[in-house]
């Protein structure tokens, strides 16, 4: 009876401790909730999107194990976020991407070219080319970024072709359509949705 008792005191203890809990709103609602997030999900995120002279929002939530803290620039907008992996962690919002250059400039895409070039701040060591499909329309984004988002670019859904580099304007020049929501949207869909 006592072994059967002690098993049980140790089922309990074990999977309480499986389940996170973590802020979950955006900057568009007027407050935030605690969530208990689902399996698979053992991290908290805090994000923060600026797209140049249209919006910012801000983003908490669950998310997945890999889960990477850094920044993206892609000219027309940036993308700063933190992982954190204890319950409610992610009361603060992401910071704001640095405005502080660092030295580091790459490629970036508008409407009309990617020949646009773009100084890198903070932490965005790297320069990042990802391409994919939306419907018949090829996609490509170019822009700045950190190593840590290089090294998760491997579970970003819905993006092909994703290449990281190192050095000044190493991501090509080439002029092709792009879309930067896709490439939001994608990053913001895989913390959100897995």
């Amino acid at each position: 009876m006592d072994l059967q008792i002690s098993v049980f005191l140790l089922f309990i203890l074990f999977t309480a401790g499986q389940s996170r809990n973590c802020y979950q709103c955006t900057s568009l609602s007027s407050s935030c909730d605690q969530a208990t997030c689902p399996d698979g999900f053992s991290n908290c995120l805090g994000a923060t999107l600026d797209v140049v002279n249209f919006t910012k929002v801000t983003v908490k939530t669950c998310a997945p194990l890999v889960c990477p803290s850094g920044s993206i620039n892609l000219g027309i907008g940036k993308i700063s976020s933190y992982c954190c992996n204890t319950d409610l962690c992610n009361t603060q919002d992401a910071p704001g991407p640095s405005n502080s250059t660092n030295g580091k400039s790459c490629y970036y895409c508008d409407d009309k070219s990617c020949s646009n070039t773009v100084s890198c701040s903070g932490p965005e060591d790297r320069c990042i080319k990802a391409t994919g499909n939306f419907g018949s329309q090829s996609l490509v984004v170019k822009g700045c970024v950190s190593k840590s988002i290089c090294d998760a670019t491997s579970f970003i859904p819905n993006v092909e072709g994703i290449s990281c580099c190192e050095g000044n304007l190493c991501n090509g020049a080439q002029s092709v359509t792009q879309s930067f929501l896709f490439l939001c949207c994608s990053l913001l869909s895989y913390f959100m949705m897995h």
